[in-house]
C-alpha cells in the first residue's frame, strides 16, 4: 500500500463515490480517529493510505442527499473542533419516487439545509438540483422532469443566503438506460437547443430569488448560451471559494482525473469511500455509482439509514 500524503494540505472529497453522510459516518469517523483512510482505486484497485489528519488536510468537502444523520450526530461541531475545515455540497431535487426513492420527504430536506445554514453559514454550502431528468413512464406517455419543485427549494435557499445552484443533465450511461427500462422508464436527452432553452428559464427564475445557475459538465450547452444567459460553468469543489474560507495552503489546479473536457471546474481533490465496498442505498435510477440491483438493507448506521427509507416511503 502507498502513502498519499501531499506537500501541502490537501482537500478530502467525501464523496462521489457514494453518500457518506447519510449511510457511512461510523466508518469516516474512525478514519478521523486513526488519522486516515485506506482508499482503493476503482478501476486497478491499487489501495494507499490517505491522510486525514488537521495538518494534512486542508478542508473536507461532503456530497450527501440526506444529512439528517450528520446533524442528529452533530458530527460538524465534533469535526470543527479538531480543526477541521468543511464544505457542503447538498443535492436537492424535487420529489420523485421514479427516480430517487429512498429520499426523505423535500420538508425534511429542506429542514436539513436549515440546519446546516445556521450551524455552519450559507457560505460553505453549495445547493445542487442535479441531474436534471426527462423520462416517460412508457414510450407513448407524456413526458416527465423533475423540475416542478425547484422554485419551491430556490425559496427556501434564497431565504437561508445561498446564493449559488448547480445543475446538470442526467448522463444516460448505458447501463442507467438497461435499469431504467427492467422497469418500464425511458430516458430522454433532449436536443441541444432545448437544453439551453431549459437552462435559461431556470437562471431567469433563480434570479428572481437573488440565486445564480452554474453548471457541472455541460460545457457544450453552455457555450451555445454566452453571458446573457447569466449561466456560467461551476466547479463542485470550488478552490477559489475553499480559499477564501480556509486559505489559500493547497494544490490550486483543475482535477485532471475529472471531466475537465466537459466542463468540470473542480479543485484537485482526493476522493474517500468505494463504489462496491460502501454502496449508496438512496437507488437513484439515474445514478452512474448504483449497481443493476437495487441495495439490500443497509448494515451500517441502521437507525439513520432506516428512518430515511421509511420517511420516504410514507411520503
Amino acid at each position: 500500500m502507498t502513502s498519499s500524503r501531499p506537500p501541502y494540505p490537501a482537500i478530502l472529497s467525501a464523496s462521489r463515490r457514494t453518500d457518506i453522510p447519510a449511510f457511512y459516518l461510523d466508518w469516516f469517523m474512525a478514519g478521523i480517529r486513526n488519522g486516515g483512510f485506506e482508499v482503493e482505486n476503482p478501476y486497478n484497485r491499487r489501495k494507499r493510505h490517505v491522510p486525514a489528519r488537521p495538518r494534512d488536510v486542508h478542508s473536507i468537502v461532503f456530497w450527501s442527499k440526506n444529512y439528517g444523520p450528520f446533524l442528529r450526530r452533530g458530527i460538524g461541531e465534533r469535526l470543527a473542533r479538531q480543526g477541521h475545515h468543511l464544505f457542503f455540497n447538498f443535492t436537492l431535487n424535487a420529489t420523485a419516487p421514479d427516480l430517487e426513492p429512498h429520499v426523505p420527504p423535500l420538508r425534511a430536506r429542506l429542514q436539513q439545509l436549515e440546519e446546516l445554514v445556521q450551524r455552519f453559514g450559507p457560505q460553505t454550502l453549495y445547493w445542487r438540483f442535479d441531474p436534471l431528468c426527462f423520462y416517460r413512464l412508457a414510450p407513448a406517455a407524456p413526458r416527465r422532469d423533475n423540475l416542478d419543485q425547484m422554485e419551491t427549494i430556490a425559496v427556501t435557499a434564497a431565504r437561508l443566503g445561498i446564493r449559488e445552484c448547480i445543475t446538470s443533465f442526467v448522463d444516460l450511461y448505458p447501463k442507467v438506460q438497461r435499469r431504467a427500462r427492467r422497469i418500464g422508464i425511458v430516458f430522454e436527452d433532449p436536443p441541444l437547443d432545448a437544453k439551453a432553452a431549459i437552462l435559461t428559464h431556470m437562471a431567469t427564475t433563480l434570479r428572481g430569488h437573488g440565486i445564480g445557475l452554474f453548471t457541472c459538465c455541460e460545457k457544450e450547452v453552455v457555450s451555445q448560451l454566452g453571458p446573457v444567459s447569466g449561466v456560467r460553468s461551476g466547479a463542485c469543489i470550488p478552490g477559489e471559494r475553499l480559499a477564501r474560507l480556509y486559505g489559500p495552503h493547497f494544490h490550486r489546479r483543475r482535477d485532471r482525473g475529472q471531466r475537465v473536457k466537459a466542463g468540470c471546474g473542480c479543485n484537485l481533490a482526493i476522493d474517500i469511500g468505494s463504489y462496491h465496498r460502501q454502496p449508496c442505498y438512496h437507488d437513484c435510477l439515474f445514478c452512474y455509482a448504483r449497481p443493476m440491483a437495487p441495495s439490500k438493507t443497509p448494515a451500517v448506521n441502521p437507525p439513520e439509514a432506516c428512518t430515511a427509507c421509511k420517511s420516504a416511503r410514507s411520503h
